[in-house]
């Protein structure tokens, strides 16, 4: 079956460019001129993922995907900017996108992260049939993809429940930083992506929101390990 995907961009060059890498890779492909045509098409296409433009009149990439994740929508979400500045990303992330792209971008590079995404959409079960995973009092269920920490649930996007998800299958074990990279993004970002870091201190962040102690460590030069010391 082929995957649906819903580009949201007030760029005509830009959208046009897409939907033809898109279709020649086998994707059918919707395109929406702005964030509120975006949120239409949403309900009616029912993408399996979306690219996102960040900078859009009157309602924003930012807004967009905040909207979606408040109503319940787990769709991945591939955000664009034009602004290659940790601020923006962090924003897009913590309003939800599981990834980013600054632009100018390769189209070669765009379909990759799309391919990584789509990859990692359904996680509804974990291996030999597991469905809840429990490291001291983190419970995450994975048919539901709830994260309950000291009963107090925890709000994770896609993208951080997938990596708190790889931690919690091997506790108490060294991931290196390619390791971590290749699981879940499934392909290499440049040396000088700090996607990685992001994340884990966002995922830092939500975990220990509720005055739990840190779970996730660094070891330095080597990589990051769960683990309750």
């Amino acid at each position: 079956m082929r995957s649906v995907i819903l580009v949201i961009d007030d760029d005509e060059k830009i959208t046009s460019m897409l939907r033809r890498g898109l279709a020649f890779e086998g994707y059918d492909v919707y395109t929406a001129q702005n964030g509120a045509e975006g949120l239409s098409m949403v309900m009616t296409a029912e993408p399996d993922m979306i690219i996102l433009d960040v900078m859009m009149p009157k309602v924003d990439g930012f807004e967009v995907c905040r909207r979606l994740r408040e109503g319940g929508s787990t769709v991945p979400v591939l955000m664009l900017t034009a602004k290659d500045e940790v601020e923006s990303r962090v924003k897009g992330l913590d309003t939800g996108a599981d990834d980013y792209l600054v632009k100018p971008f390769a189209l070669e590079e765009l379909l990759a992260r799309v391919r990584a995404l789509l990859r990692r959409k359904d996680h509804g079960s974990g291996e030999n049939g597991e469905h809840r995973l429990i490291f001291e009092d983190i419970i995450m269920d994975l048919d539901s993809r709830e994260v309950i920490r000291g009963g107090e649930r925890l709000e994770l996007t896609a993208k951080e429940f997938d990596l708190l998800h790889l931690f919690m299958q091997n506790p108490k074990r060294l991931l290196t930083r390619d390791l971590i990279m290749d699981k879940i993004w499934g392909y290499d970002y440049s040396g000088e992506s700090n996607v990685l870091e992001v994340y884990i201190a966002m995922l830092r962040q939500k975990t220990e929101e509720f005055g739990g102690k840190r779970i996730i460590q660094t070891i330095r030069g080597a990589g990051y390990i769960l683990r309750g010391d």
